[in-house]
């Protein structure tokens, strides 16, 4: 994980947002739950985890609350917190700073640990951040999701392995050779990254 001066940093800029983020009802995410039954096996809660990955869950907000236990534990490198509502509310704290994410699903895998059953998703994430210098994260990362007796998840960890960070550049010329430089500049910096 991450250093403790960081996390206490990430959870102590997490808190103040929450505290002075307005409250908004999940309608869309009600939509999806009133759809879905208990998952009464492992492989129904892959099903429901590849459509949230499809939705770009974790960019969006727009995920399946109900597979995941009313006390789970969530665990990613900066912060460590338990309940699904507050899962939710942490994701409205991001999406509105996200711009042009994408999620992308490589793999998921089932398997057993000891009496615990569990999924494993390795993932991609490519967004902008709605910042001035619009910074470029990629990030390459796994989430596991430990499931209990009734296939709720009661353990979602998350692991990020290549993680690239950089700067869009903005010029100020409008003219069509500087508008397509810009494009090319862009998708070369992305390219870049990503690559590297």
């Amino acid at each position: 994980g991450a250093p403790p001066i960081v996390r206490a940093a990430v959870s102590a800029v997490t808190e103040l947002l929450r505290a002075l983020s307005p409250k908004k009802p999940r309608q869309a995410v009600e939509a999806v739950d009133a759809e879905l039954e208990s998952p009464r096996s492992v492989e129904e809660v892959v099903a429901v985890l590849e459509a949230d990955y499809r939705r770009a869950y974790f960019l969006t907000g727009n995920f399946t609350l109900d597979i995941y236990a009313e006390d789970c534990l969530f665990e990613d490198p900066t912060i460590k917190f338990r309940g699904r509502s507050r899962y939710s509310q942490n994701l409205d704290l991001l999406v509105p700073f996200f711009d042009s994410p994408s999620l992308q699903l490589e793999n998921i895998d089932k398997g057993l640990r000891v009496d615990t059953k569990f999924i494993i998703a390795t993932w991609t994430l490519r967004t902008y951040l709605k910042l001035p210098w619009r910074p470029l994260i990629a990030i390459r990362g796994n989430t596991t999701y430990d499931l209990d007796e009734e296939y709720k998840v009661a353990l979602r960890s998350r692991s990020l392995g290549t993680q690239r960070v950089g700067t869009s550049l903005r010029w100020k010329r409008s003219d069509s050779y500087s508008s397509r430089f810009r494009s090319k500049r862009e998708a070369d910096l992305a390219s870049e990254l990503w690559n590297n």
